[in-house]
C-alpha cells in the first residue's frame, strides 16, 4: 500500500515519533498508575487464586500453536481463559474433596493412551507395546533438552502433555464423585412409572390470556421495575457501547484494471530497454517468446506461481477449457481476466495421460523425511540405496512386492494391503509420485523421492488416456493502484477531521452517498463487529477511559479504513430489555382477574363467568398431555394426573392461561413386578445432567475477569 512507501521514505522521522510515543505511553502509566495497579500483572482471579500474566501468555501462544495460527488472537484469548478458569475452579473443588492425583496415576494413565499403545516408536521385538521403551523416550527428549531450541521446545510440549493427563485425571475423578451421588431409588422409580402412565377422563373450562384486551389492564413503570428487581439475576446486563460507522474500501478502480491490462500487453512481446549493468540498451524477451515459463514468471514477478502440471479438459477453469485447452505448443490467450486477476497463457507441452491411475508403493523413510520418527536413523543416501535394492529384487520377481510392502514400507495403511494404493486421479497425489504414476506405462516399476522418502512404484493399471496440456500462466492481482489507495485515504481521513470539527455524521454521510451503519450492545470482550469483521482494535477503543460519546476515531482495515462514532454508553445493570416484561406483567394481571371472577362453584358457573365453554378430554397423560379442543399443555396436566375424582380444582396457571378441572375418571397403571427399569431410566437422566457440574460451579465461583485491559 501507498502507506508503506511513505513510511520508507520517512524512516527516521518515524522512528523519532514512535520513541516520543513511548516516552509518552510511560509518563502516562506514572501519573495515571496503570503501570503498577493489580492489573498490571494479574489477568483475573478465580475464587481468590490470581491467573498471572506469564501463565496467561503461556496458555495463549499454546492455542495459537496448536492452531497453526488459523485461529484469532482473540479465540486463542478466550479459549486460554476459558482453560485457566476451568482449572482453578476445580483447583478449589479438589483441595476441598481431599482429592489428589499422584505421579503412578499418570504413569498408568499415560501408557493406557491410545497414542502410545499404537506407537511403533514404543514397540518391543514382538511388535508389542513396551512402557521401557516409552520411558526411554522421555529420558531422550530430558536429556536433547539442553542441547537447542528445537530440544527445549520438544520436552516443554512432552511437559504440558502429561499436565493436561493430570488435569484430566483430576476433573474426571470430581466428576465421577459428583455422578456417584446422584443414584436413584426403587420407589423413585416405581412413583416416576405412575406420574408418566397414569390417565385421566377430566371436563375443564380453560382461559386464555389473550381473551382479555390489554387495554384492561394496567402495567406501570413501578411494576416492571419491581419486577426487575426480584428477578435480578435474569435481567442484569453487561457494560456495553454502541457505535456508528462508515467504511472506506480500497478496491481497483476502472483506470487501474485498465493499467494493469496494458502492463500485460506490453510484455507480450521482445522489447528494448536501458539496463544500467550493462550501461546500453538490451532486449527482454516478451512472454510470447520465453522459453523457461519458471524463469519469466519469477524474473517479472508474477502475483501466481508457475504451475508446470497437466490438465485434461474437465480439470481446467472454464475460461481455460474454452479458450486455452485446445491451442497448439507456443500459442497465448490473452490478457484475459479471471478470479481478480489479469492474465496470459500459453500451451507449452501436450501429452496423452490417463485419467485415473492404480498403483502400489513400498514407501522407506531417512531422517528428516515426513514420515520419520524416532526410530529411523538412516541418511537420505542409505535410503535410496535401500529403495534400489528393493526395486531390482520386485524387478526379478514381481510377487515379492506385496511381501516387501507389508514389512519394510513405512505405510503402514497401504503396506497391509501389499503396498496397494488404490485408483486415484491426477491431483490426488504429491508431484513426484504424480508424474511418475502419469506418465509412464502400466507394469512399469521405478524409485522418487519426496518428502516421505523413497517409493518403490509400481504402476497396476491406467484409465482413458487423453489430451493434457501444461499450460505456463503469468498473473496479475488486480489491486487498487497508489493513486486509489492515497485518494480513499484523504477521502477517510477528510471525513473523520470534518466529524471530529462539529459536523453532523448523517448530513455528512448523505452529501458523501456513504452508509452509516450502527453496531449495537458491543461487549467488552468482543471481537467481531457487522461487515467489518475481526475489530478487537475498535472494541478496545470504545472501552478506553478516554473515549467520550460522540468521540471520533478512524481505523485501518485490511482493505480500507473505518471512520467510527461512539454513540453510547451502557453501563452494567439491571434492564428490561432482554426480555418482555411488561407482556409477563400483563399475563400474571390476567391471571388474577380471571381467578378473582371465577367464584363459582361449579364448572358450568366458571366458563359462564369467563365467557367461555366447558370442555372434556379423554385420557389425558403427562406422556400425552393433549386437551380436547384447546391444545398441548404440559403444565396443566401433571397438576390434573395428580387429582381425584370429582375433586373440582380451581386457578391452574399454565404457560399461556388459567384452567379449572375435574377428574371425572382416573385410570391407574398396570402394576409392575419391578421397577429397576425406571429407576436406571431416572439414573441415566440424572447422569445426563453431570454435564452441567462446571457450569454449577462456574456459577458460584467468584471471578474476576481483567483480560480486556491487556487484550
Amino acid at each position: 500500500m501507498a502507506v508503506l512507501s511513505k513510511i520508507r521514505e520517512r524512516s527516521l522521522f518515524l522512528i523519532i515519533i514512535i520513541a516520543l510515543a513511548l516516552f509518552s505511553f510511560v509518563l502516562s502509566g506514572l501519573f495515571d498508575g496503570n503501570l503498577f495497579n493489580k492489573t498490571a500483572t494479574s489477568i483475573g482471579e478465580v475464587n481468590g487464586e490470581p491467573i498471572s500474566r506469564e501463565e496467561f501468555a503461556q496458555q495463549v501462544d499454546f492455542y495459537r500453536n496448536r492452531s497453526n495460527g488459523q485461529s484469532s488472537n482473540t479465540q486463542n484469548v478466550n479459549n486460554a481463559w476459558n482453560t485457566l478458569v476451568r482449572e482453578k475452579i476445580y483447583q478449589t473443588q479438589l483441595e476441598k474433596s481431599g482429592v489428589v492425583v499422584g505421579e503412578k496415576d499418570v504413569w498408568d494413565a499415560m501408557v493406557t493412551q491410545i497414542s502410545s499403545q499404537n506407537s511403533p516408536q514404543f514397540a518391543n521385538e514382538a511388535g508389542f507395546f513396551d512402557p521401557e521403551k516409552l520411558k526411554e523416550y522421555i529420558a531422550t527428549l530430558q536429556d536433547n533438552s539442553e542441547e537447542d531450541q528445537n530440544g527445549a521446545a520438544a520436552w516443554m510440549s512432552w511437559i504440558n502433555y502429561e499436565k493436561g493427563i493430570k488435569k484430566n485425571l483430576e476433573q474426571n475423578t470430581y466428576n465421577a464423585l459428583i455422578r456417584a451421588g446422584l443414584g436413584s431409588t426403587l420407589s423413585e422409580g416405581k412413583r416416576d412409572y405412575y406420574f408418566q402412565n397414569v390417565n385421566v377422563d377430566v371436563d375443564f373450562v380453560y382461559v386464555p390470556f389473550n381473551s382479555i384486551p390489554d387495554s384492561l389492564i394496567t402495567v406501570t413503570s413501578d411494576d416492571m421495575k419491581s419486577y426487575i428487581k426480584a428477578h435480578a439475576k435474569a435481567y442484569t446486563v453487561e457494560e456495553s457501547r454502541d457505535i456508528q460507522f462508515v467504511q472506506f474500501k480500497i478496491s481497483a478502480t476502472a483506470e487501474d484494471e485498465l493499467a494493469i491490462e496494458q502492463e500485460l500487453n506490453n510484455m507480450m512481446d521482445d522489447r528494448e530497454e536501458y539496463s544500467n549493468a550493462a550501461k546500453s540498451n538490451v532486449t527482454v524477451v516478451g512472454f510470447n517468446n520465453a522459453a523457461d515459463m519458471n524463469e519469466f514468471n519469477a524474473e517479472n514477478e508474477s502475483d501466481t506461481p508457475y504451475d508446470g502440471s497437466y490438465y485434461n479438459k474437465s480439470g481446467l477453469t472454464k475460461i481455460a477449457a474454452d479458450s486455452i485447452f485446445n491451442l497448439e505448443i507456443g500459442q497465448v490467450y490473452g490478457p484475459y481476466k479471471e478470479n481478480g486477476f489479469y492474465k496470459l497463457s500459453k500451451v507449452t507441452a501436450i501429452k496423452q495421460l490417463p485419467d485415473s491411475v492404480k498403483a502400489s508403493h513400498i514407501l522407506i523413510p531417512f531422517l528428516g523425511s515426513s514420515t520419520a520418527d524416532a526410530s529411523v536413523t538412516q541418511t537420505s543416501e542409505q535410503a535410496k540405496k535401500m529403495a534400489d535394492s528393493i526395486l531390482t529384487v520386485v524387478k526379478r520377481n514381481n510377487q515379492k512386492f506385496e511381501e516387501l510392502a507389508k514389512e519394510m514400507s513405512i505405510d503402514k495403511v497401504s503396506g497391509a494391503k501389499g503396498g496397494d494404493l488404490g485408483w486415484f486421479v491426477y491431483k490426488t497425489m504429491i508431484p513426484e509420485f504424480r508424474d511418475y504414476s502419469f506418465e509412464n506405462s502400466k507394469g512399469d516399476m521405478g524409485v522418487v523421492k519426496s518428502q516421505f522418502g523413497y517409493h518403490i512404484i509400481r504402476i497396476d493399471d491406467q484409465k482413458n488416456k487423453q489430451r493434457n496440456v501444461q499450460i505456463a500462466t503469468f498473473s496479475r492481482k488486480i489491486d487498487p493502484s497508489e493513486k486509489t489507495e492515497n485518494d480513499i485515504f484523504e477521502k477517510a481521513e477528510t471525513f473523520a477531521s470534518d466529524l471530529s470539527s462539529g459536523k453532523d455524521m448523517t448530513e455528512l454521510a448523505k452529501e458523501q452517498n456513504l452508509t452509516i451503519r450502527p453496531v449495537l450492545s458491543l461487549k467488552v470482550f468482543d471481537d467481531n463487529i457487522a461487515e467489518l469483521g475481526s475489530q478487537r482494535q475498535i472494541v478496545r477503543w470504545t472501552f478506553e477511559e478516554n473515549s467520550e460519546v460522540g468521540g471520533i476515531k478512524r481505523f485501518d482495515l485490511d482493505n480500507g479504513y473505518a471512520v467510527v462514532m461512539l454513540s453510547a454508553k451502557n453501563k452494567a445493570g439491571l434492564s428490561g430489555k432482554g426480555k418482555n416484561v411488561r407482556s409477563i406483567l400483563l399475563n400474571e394481571k390476567k391471571a388474577d382477574l380471571i381467578k378473582k371472577r371465577s367464584t363459582g362453584t361449579t364448572l358450568d358457573e366458571i366458563a359462564q363467568q369467563n365467557q367461555v365453554t366447558k370442555k372434556s378430554s379423554l385420557a389425558v397423560s403427562n406422556t400425552s398431555p393433549v386437551f380436547a379442543g384447546v391444545g398441548r399443555f404440559v403444565d396443566i396436566s401433571g397438576v390434573v394426573t395428580a387429582l381425584d375424582e370429582n375433586e373440582l380444582t380451581k386457578n391452574i396457571v399454565g404457560k399461556n392461561g388459567v384452567a379449572f378441572a375435574m377428574v371425572t375418571k382416573k385410570t391407574l397403571p398396570t402394576e409392575l413386578q419391578n421397577y429397576n427399569a425406571n429407576k436406571l431410566n431416572l439414573e441415566r437422566s440424572l447422569t445426563s445432567r453431570s454435564l452441567l457440574i462446571f457450569e454449577a460451579l462456574r456459577e458460584n465461583a467468584d471471578i474476576e475477569d481483567n483480560r480486556a485491559v491487556f487484550y
